[in-house]
């Protein structure tokens, strides 16, 4: 397997994203989930490498607020659309004309929003996402919000409970990650018709976190449903994710 190799450039408001490599060939950007990180969604599980190993470079970007990327506390650090400007300047930085664009949960919202605003890779995965987390994120940013505003006073059995959990095994700077989340909008189901070129919606079979996968692809022009086991957290640890991007994008 390739070693990977990590870099930082300046987005477009000058803040620092580490980016993280590995493999060599046709690239493939990949966007993590809400509290994650490359390492965490890509790379420990093993589908960066398997990505690697059938001919891809795995670009993987730490998102804002996350990972080794900057976690700026000034609110004019993250207006509305901040991640898919982020995309927009990392697909600028390293001259990517073709390409294809991988996202799970928060990034599978970012990859559909990259693709709404003008970014056209070869072919699209959502995972973890259904239509109501595109159309409803306001209702779903909410409930994170409120998981970091109870951060010391949710204890188990709360609903916020496992999002703490997690804040706390990613050591989440939550000012940056309050601020990320109250930049990110709704996206109307109208404006999905502009995600016109091949689309794999990826879910766990236990995963409705964001509504319907099926709805989502029965929705957009060209694209096909396909579950692998797993929750929502859980689909990320099966080997079958890495399988099912190999056979798409290898496809």
């Amino acid at each position: 397997m390739d070693t990977q190799r990590s870099f930082s450039f300046s987005s477009f408001d000058g803040t620092e994203l580490a980016v993280h490599r590995m493999g060599a060939g046709r690239p493939v950007l990949l966007l993590h989930g809400l509290f994650s990180s490359a390492e965490m969604n890509w790379v420990r599980f093993g589908h960066a490498g398997k990505l690697a190993d059938a001919g891809f470079e795995a670009i993987m970007p730490d998102l804002r607020a996350h990972g080794a990327s900057g976690k700026p506390h000034d609110p004019e650090s993250y207006p509305p659309g901040v991640l898919a400007r982020d995309v927009a300047a990392l697909v600028a930085a390293l001259e990517l004309d073709d390409y294809d664009l991988v996202g799970f949960s928060l990034g599978a919202r970012t990859a559909a929003r990259s693709v709404i605003e003008g970014q056209r890779p070869r072919r699209l995965v959502l995972a973890g996402m259904g239509l109501e987390g595109l159309a409803g994120w306001n209702r779903r940013a909410a409930y994170f919000i409120d998981a970091i505003d109870r951060f010391d006073q949710v204890k188990r059995g709360d609903p916020a409970f496992m999002p703490v959990s997690f804040m706390k095994t990613m050591k989440i700077d939550r000012v940056a990650a309050r601020l990320l989340l109250q930049a990110v909008d709704d996206t109307d189901p109208g404006e999905l018709a502009r995600i016109t070129m091949p689309t794999l919606v990826l879910c766990g079979d236990k995963d409705d976190d964001n509504g319907s996968a099926e709805r989502l692809a029965a929705t957009l022009p060209d694209a096909r449903h396909v579950t692998i086991p797993g929750t929502h957290m859980g689909s990320v640890t099966e080997g079958a994710l890495g399988d099912e991007l190999v056979a798409f994008l290898g496809g």
